[in-house]
């Protein structure tokens, strides 16, 4: 066998910290739109049309090996899933071809010629090739048609025909090796049972472009389908899913806001860092640079960042995503598949020494706990061949390493601070009482006593009925024997099973109003025991956890309800409406204790919330986030009965980083924590630190719209210390999904799809396991989610309205929703 000479060029080629050319071969022949293969120690492609070249990735100066038996141009080329014996296959218009490379090797030291062993002939121009996982059968797509080649009897298995176009992708499931997936130019996905030669299902035309590539995630069971306008499309592949869309994504849109990003992080960095970091780019676009007007996808493979990430992000291992590449003819992605947001980003033009700079073909490979890639790449315009080394850390560098600051926790590290506004409490708790004044001995005997005697004063005012009816009376007042009041919500709640499944069940329904009156929210009280929603009517309503019994009636609001948060102890209510009024109400005597002015804030309160054990009353006001204190005072004299007593003051306003409305606010109440999340319209979620009195993160553009509501993870302790809970988050906007956030490292570690949301902003909560999420939508259902997968498992019916409240049992497997049409559901465990 001849060895190539004069067009092989290998060396260390480095262009840069992040990627490095480390051959370059020169083909007589163009091999733009080839299928290439990339191994764990071996590279194989077309050479010269009909020459397949195998070279070693791990021994760059091992020679190549040359195998010749195709008399057409070589089209598609893979390798085998077995170890040993390596198999590669290749295909061409006259032959498929299979070759054993240890057989080859060694006919090439003994002086012989390597023989391959035909598959199949003249079955037509073949697009793609792909080996079963034994390796004994290969899929060949050729024209509109998927040929099944037995490889030991070189028969013909079965023929797959139903595709309208050609067939430009095909993979086995892995877990069900009897089932291939394959994608077409006629825009559409099919399954099939290749044993039984049929159908399994086909899906409808997904998109206006081909599809070109495909992959099969077997860690998230997911469908991952390219296109050739830059589209990605995400389909589940669990069986009681039915090959349900989960997500499309807009690489294009993804790039240009992972620039963006790297670009505020960079802006942030000292000079210093920024003089050491002036380099080729790996992340993204020179100021004036021209984006591609698409973004096509060639290719896709898996990509294993599990160890770069729970290292260098201090993400949970137990929930390290999937990644995958995508090779286009710009540049290398890396996609997250549990958020669906970039990685890392190589585009060939920021690397100028790069021999090629569009690519027509690539393929790539990362071993599992290697810290390196390859890539193999052709040129669109020539026949150059290149292999490329890709340092996955610093590829990622620019999205996790650069300005990462403090990592953040709601847990308190340190002390409060003389400084800090919540030392305001303390400082209450420690002031000593006023030395009471002193009297003479003679005074000191006498004892106070009222002027009258009598216990009734007859006077003209007294007798005669009032000409205004000026309160009127208390109707809904009841024993109530078993109000959380009587006890705090830490004594006799009965503990959350971890273990159990979803409340998927429909047990209760309750009508709140008759007439159009909306119910908005609704919210469990501590202890499980109580259920609290809002309507449009102005009203806030009580019941018992189990809905029976007449429910308590809160009246007062100019307004619609918009929010209800209870207080640790169980005993007070706090209520926000649309008339921008913060009012507290005392479960016990179901009425109310404090009203809040709205002198006190510059704008109306969107929302609010018990904060610090109580201590104090959190608000948003406009750009503005509000630290009330209020003292609660429920006694009452005989002469001015009707007088509140209970009196609140701002100790502490804190700005946004933008000047933009605050649409939610959430802090953790259950314990003594300092840090407090907002959401804003202008898509920012923003991390206060109220020990230090100062913004401590701003995660810009959390969402392409305006985010609505942001919500905590406040499981139990014991699943604290399992999943770490207690730092998740999760914020939701219309029509952009719900996102799963760390706020340790302040990065979205998983983004739920599949429920439709574009134009009510329905509500979010996490389940006391911290398991499940669950959120309301337009579509007259509630959508449970695990925190392992990015699309729904549960979708409960029985709605008839859109479901605007969601909220967990904090005690029991019940999940409350509330709907636009006034009623309340209650959802039990199978």
């Amino acid at each position: 066998m001849e060895e190539p000479q004069g067009f092989f060029s290998t060396g260390d080629g480095c262009v840069g910290d992040t990627v490095t050319e480390r051959c370059l071969v020169e083909s007589k022949e163009p091999v733009s739109h080839v299928q290439l293969a990339c191994g764990l120690w071996f590279c194989a492609f077309p050479l010269d049309g009909n020459e397949l070249c195998v070279w070693s990735t791990k021994d760059p100066s091992y020679q190549p090996l040359i195998l010749r038996g195709h008399r057409q141009p070589i089209t598609a080329v893979t390798f085998g899933n077995t170890v040993s014996p390596l198999l590669i296959c290749s295909a061409s218009q006259d032959y498929v071809m299979l070759w054993s490379l240890d057989e080859c090797r060694q006919k090439v030291l003994l002086g012989l010629t390597p023989r391959g062993l035909v598959l199949g002939t003249l079955l037509g121009k073949a697009l793609y090739l792909r080996l079963s996982p034994d390796d004994r059968a290969a899929a060949v797509c050729a024209g509109n048609k998927i040929f099944m080649l037995d490889t030991e009897s070189r028969s013909t298995l079965a023929v797959l025909e139903g595709h309208r176009g050609p067939v430009t992708a095909a993979e086995f499931c892995p877990w069900q090796t009897h089932i291939i997936i394959s994608v077409s130019e006629d825009r559409s996905f099919k399954v099939w049972d290749h044993h039984a030669g049929s159908p399994l299902y086909s899906s409808a035309v997904l998109t206006a472009s081909p599809l070109l590539s495909l992959l099969v995630d077997e860690k998230s069971k997911q469908l991952v389908a390219g296109c050739a306008d830059g589209q990605l499309w995400v389909f589940s592949l669990v069986e009681r899913h039915h090959y349900r869309c989960v997500t499309r994504v807009d690489l294009k849109k993804k790039r240009e806001t992972f620039s963006r990003r790297v670009e505020s992080r960079l802006c942030s960095l000292p000079v210093l860092f920024l003089e050491e970091n002036r380099r080729p780019r790996a992340h993204g676009l020179e100021k004036g640079e021209d984006m591609e007007g698409s973004l096509p996808v060639l290719s896709l493979a898996p990509c294993d960042l599990s160890l770069l990430l729970s290292s260098e992000c201090g993400c949970l291992p137990s929930e390290s995503a999937p990644c995958l590449w995508v090779g286009s003819s710009a540049g290398l992605l890396v996609l997250n598949l549990a958020n669906f947001e970039l990685e890392g980003v190589l585009r060939y033009k920021d690397f100028r020494s790069l021999s090629i700079q569009v690519a027509g073909s690539c393929a790539m490979m990362s071993k599992a706990g290697e810290q390196k890639a390859i890539c193999l790449l052709t040129s669109l315009f020539g026949g150059q061949i290149a292999v490329l080394e890709i340092r996955l850390a610093a590829l990622v560098r620019s999205r996790q390493g650069l300005g990462a600051g403090r990592s953040l926790s709601v847990l308190p590290r340190g002390c409060v601070l003389s400084t800090s506004p919540l030392h305001f409490r303390i400082a209450e708790e420690h002031r000593t009482p006023p030395a009471p004044q002193r009297r003479s001995a003679v005074r000191s005997t006498v004892q106070d006593q009222p002027l009258v005697f009598h216990s009734k004063v007859r006077s003209s005012g007294y007798a005669t009925a009032p000409h205004v009816t000026m309160f009127s009376p208390k109707t809904n007042t009841r024993n109530n024997g078993d109000s959380p009041s009587r006890r705090r919500s830490s004594h006799g709640c009965k503990e959350y099973p971890l273990e159990s499944s979803p409340p998927t069940r429909l047990h209760k329904q309750r009508v709140l109003a008759h007439g159009p009156a909306a119910a908005l929210c609704v919210q469990f009280s501590g202890d499980g025991r109580w259920l609290a929603c809002g309507l449009a009517n102005h009203l806030s309503l009580v019941f018992r956890a189990d809905l029976t019994g007449t429910p308590a009636v809160f009246s007062g609001h100019d307004g619609a309800v918009s929010t209800v948060c209870w207080s640790h102890d169980g005993r007070w209510l706090l209520s926000t409406s649309l008339d921008g009024t913060p009012r507290v109400w005392s479960l016990r005597r179901a009425e109310l204790v404090l009203c809040v002015g709205r002198d006190l804030f510059p704008k109306p309160i969107q929302s609010a919330q018990f904060y610090y054990l109580d201590a104090f009353i959190l608000c948003s006001s406009g750009p503005e986030l509000q630290l009330l204190k209020c003292h609660i005072d429920t006694s009452k004299d005989e002469i001015r009965r009707y007088k509140q007593k209970s009196r609140c003051r701002p100790v502490f306003r804190l700005p946004t980083a933008g000047p933009t409305e605050i649409t939610s606010l959430s802090a953790v109440n259950d314990f003594y924590s300092y840090l407090v999340l907002t959401a804003g319209r202008d898509k920012t979620v923003e991390v206060f630190d109220l020990n230090a009195g100062r913004s401590a993160a701003v995660i810009a553009e959390a969402h392409s719209r305006p985010v609505h509501q942001i919500c905590q993870n406040k499981g139990s302790s014991f699943t604290t210390q399992r999943y770490q809970v207690y730092n998740l988050f999760a914020t939701t906007a219309t029509g952009d999904g719900i996102k799963l956030w760390d706020l340790r490292t302040l990065r979205c570690e998983r983004r739920f799809e599949g429920h439709p949301n574009h134009g009510y902003p329905c509500g979010i909560a996490f389940s006391p396991c911290g398991r499940y999420v669950a959120s309301g939508a337009e579509d007259r259902h509630a959508y449970v989610y695990e925190l392992g997968s990015s699309t729904f498992s549960h979708r409960l019916a029985g709605h008839t309205d859109t479901v605007a409240g969601v909220a967990f049992s904090p005690s029991a497997p019940q999940l409350a929703t509330t709907t636009l049409d006034g009623k309340l559901q209650l959802f039990v465990a199978e």
